[in-house]
């Protein structure tokens, strides 16, 4: 079963990776629905601040690789895949997806800071850090995480700082290179 995991910051890129996968007729694993169920299930705002302390609350008691450990169920059910793997945020979940899935490839998606920033006044998600200082706070939340051990740990990494149809083009290329197995 081949899967790939994407991370990267907020705004990098990760759910127009997805987006293009899905597109190819992969299969996507989103790692945030296991946080936003949770928060639903709570009755907790999906606004950042819920959102955060439901991430914080799942890696306090259960680990750092909490969430990926809840995600590798629903990663199965895809058998025999391939399939991708959204929102990783941690070298620890990256250890436990390579631990259980030996052919586990991570991709690290990349972007300037203005421009992610930009995206996000874009995007218009509920959750979205709305200034510098907010995203500046999830971008430190998300580091305590591991995420910047998970990004130098990738087998790959894009560089999304230009046009949406330019990364398009290179995700796409990246998957076909990685399910032909050249990559």
């Amino acid at each position: 079963m081949k899967v790939l995991g994407i991370v990267g910051l907020p705004a990098s890129g990760k759910g127009v990776f997805s987006a293009t996968a899905e597109s190819m007729g992969i299969a996507v694993v989103v790692m945030g629905d296991v946080i936003r169920k949770e928060a639903a299930r709570q009755g907790l705002p999906m606004n950042d601040k819920g959102l955060g302390e439901v991430a914080k609350k799942f890696r306090f008691e259960g680990g750092m690789d909490a969430i990926a450990r809840l995600c590798i169920p629903e990663i199965e059910r895809h058998t025999p895949g391939p399939v991708v793997i959204d929102g990783i945020r941690g070298d620890a979940e990256v250890l436990a997806f390579r631990r259980h899935f030996p052919s586990f490839f991570l991709v690290a998606i990349v972007a300037d800071f203005a421009i992610r920033l930009s995206r996000l006044s874009e995007r218009c998600r509920a959750d979205d850090p709305l200034s510098a200082g907010d995203l500046i706070a999830r971008d430190d939340r998300e580091r305590s995480f591991g995420l910047d051990n998970a990004l130098s740990d990738a087998d790959v990494i894009i560089i999304n700082d230009g046009s949406h149809e330019d990364f398009v083009t290179d995700v796409r290329a990246i998957l076909q290179d990685i399910l032909d197995g050249s990559l």
